[in-house]
């Protein structure tokens, strides 16, 4: 199951991490891309809760980055066929809730326990740990990746959407 989305996953957690890259070295940056990764994971999870969904985002594709590379300010006019590829491989609504879930701890929390009902879970929430109880090192190495005004953005695009998919009374009071 969770190979189906791989591509969309991998792509998506790339995206953002280049978007909002670590503060320091080689283990800053690891630490940063799992939080992306769980992130992405949840996100994706959500979106696409059953085999079915996974399968037709394989198939008709997950759409780009063009727009979030738009809203973010990336410039897209000098890349290559090469940075281009993987780019078509990243999904909005995925970064975008994926973004929520940095930001907002809450709201993490309430996405993953809302995995147990879906098709993808194998594991326990202790899979996310990092996104769940990140630790001063975790944090220092995703400053920006779980900062709430620069992502503003981003999970603004998408964060109604993944309210109303998690049932929230927050989506009457946003």
């Amino acid at each position: 199951m969770q190979a189906d989305l791989s591509p969309v996953i991998a792509a998506t957690a790339h995206w953002l991490t280049r978007a909002y890259p670590p503060a320091g070295g080689a283990l800053a940056a690891a630490l940063c891309e799992v939080q992306a990764r769980q992130a992405v994971t949840v996100a994706a999870w959500l979106r696409y809760p059953t085999a079915m969904d996974a399968a037709l985002v394989g198939m008709a594709g997950p759409g780009g980055s063009d727009r979030l590379d738009w809203v973010t300010g990336a410039d897209a006019g000098d890349r290559d066929a090469e940075d281009r590829a993987w780019r078509t491989w990243v999904d909005e609504v995925v970064a975008s809730w994926a973004a929520c879930l940095l930001s907002d701890p809450e709201l993490a929390e309430r996405a993953v326990a809302d995995l147990a009902q879906g098709e993808h879970t194998t594991g326990s929430p202790a899979a996310f740990r990092r996104l769940l109880a990140p630790d001063a090192t975790d944090r220092g190495a995703a400053a920006l990746l779980r900062h709430p005004d620069l992502l503003a953005s981003v999970a603004g695009l998408h964060r109604d959407e993944l309210l109303d998919r998690l049932g929230s009374d927050e989506a009457l009071a946003a």
